[in-house]
């Protein structure tokens, strides 16, 4: 499966801790980040990630772009919802393209932790027949 990370600055420690956890699963599946998120998961982990450009330059849109190509089977992105971003648009971009596309995804720490025992499980193999 194709996962997708992206993080808020505020939120970057706890997602490499999140990837830490679940390092186990993770590898087993295609990784794609955001530059700065991508970047700080695979220097605690030692996961391959394909990094795009950091969020507010231009990597939502990239991860958004592989979203609405199908390309993209699950996504993790811990929002802080207490402090808006100058990039909010982006944000609810690809929130909206998510929906759009049927990807599910996680936006706290408590959904992606379902999420991931819900990918390591096989309940997301529908997808591979959706695209």
């Amino acid at each position: 499966m194709n996962i997708g990370l992206i993080a808020h600055n505020s939120k970057k420690t706890l997602m490499q801790n999140f990837c830490i956890a679940y390092r186990g699963i993770l590898n087993k599946h295609s990784l794609y980040a955001t530059g700065t998120t991508g970047r700080l998961v695979e220097e605690v982990t030692n996961l391959s990630i394909h990094k795009y450009l950091a969020g507010p330059l231009g990597g939502m849109q990239q991860l958004g772009a592989q979203i609405a190509q199908n390309d993209i089977d699950a996504l993790i992105f811990l929002r802080d919802p207490a402090n808006p971003k100058p990039n909010e648009p982006d944000v609810n971009d690809v929130v909206r393209l998510c929906d759009t596309y049927n990807i599910p995804i996680a936006t706290n720490v408590a959904t992606a932790e379902l999420l991931i025992h819900a990918i390591e499980r096989g309940d997301l193999d529908w997808r591979e027949m959706y695209k």
